[in-house]
């Protein structure tokens, strides 16, 4: 079982290589024999401007500190949706009354995108950082309270009755029971909260900022810089990418027995 772990493992990076290498001569060939070249560098060019972004200056900031900048926004705007929505999509699974006092609100807040709330957030807490956190938190809260619920309400209730028979007290039916059943669906849920966090953090440093990934592609198009711009997107979805797999790592750790996003 392992060997075939470690090789469908292998197997997911080679594809991945492949299919970047790919994408990478295809973006070639375009510049290279057709209109494209007009409106869009070569991916070498591309390339060879975030390496050199590495040690030079973009704005005061090398590339680095600008993604850390980024980092910040979204693990402090992620880590509020977190420990909101966690408790409030487990409230709503476990309690009848929970339900009926959460669910029509969240129910009427769930079709508004993120970005709506930007004039909002701008009126309440103005233009500085606590602006963009709560332009994250709004953005990732929806998925993680959903999948908490769905995961609390979705418990076997054989083995709930099961446990008060055998005289198991509400506390530790939840720590046993509860809470273990509904750890992969809020998995599951952290997972696309964290990438509608990364996503927000774009619009949140279009408000008003002077670092990160989202200024990079903000000053590279006031300035008419595709190179720039390419840049930054490039490298909002390596880092994105990276996060997304960490918590794959944490989710194997943890959920052994339902591994998801293989």
């Amino acid at each position: 079982m392992k060997k075939k772990f470690q090789n469908s493992k292998t197997e997911t990076v080679v594809y991945f290589i492949c299919s970047l290498v790919g994408l990478l001569i295809v973006w070639q060939l375009a510049v290279s024999f057709t209109s494209l070249q007009k409106v869009m560098p070569s991916p070498f060019v591309v390339l060879g401007f975030i390496g050199q972004s590495l040690t030079q200056k973009i704005g005061g900031k090398i590339l680095p500190l600008h993604i850390l900048a980024s980092l910040k926004r979204v693990f402090v705007g992620y880590f509020l949706a977190c420990i909101i929505g966690i408790p409030l999509g487990i409230l709503m699974g476990c309690s009848k009354t929970g339900k009926a006092i959460v669910k029509p609100i969240f129910e009427l807040l769930r079709p508004i995108p993120g970005l709506a709330w930007i004039p909002l957030a701008i009126l309440w807490f103005g233009i500085g950082e606590t602006s963009k956190y709560f332009i994250i938190c709004v953005s990732a809260i929806v998925s993680i309270i959903l999948n908490a619920y769905a995961g609390a309400s979705q418990v076997d209730q054989t083995l709930v009755g099961a446990a008060r028979m055998l005289g198991a007290k509400p506390a530790q039916i939840f720590l046993y029971i509860t809470l273990p059943a509904s750890v992969p669906q809020i998995f599951a849920g952290l997972q696309v909260g964290l990438s509608s966090s990364w996503m927000a953090v774009i619009a949140a440093e279009m408000i008003r900022a002077n670092e990160g990934a989202g200024w990079i592609i903000t000053t590279g198009m006031e300035s008419g810089n595709t190179v720039q711009i390419l840049a930054g997107m490039i490298s909002i979805g390596l880092v994105g990418l990276l996060l997304a797999s960490l918590l794959r790592l944490i989710e194997r750790g943890l959920c052994s027995w339902n591994i998801q996003g293989r």
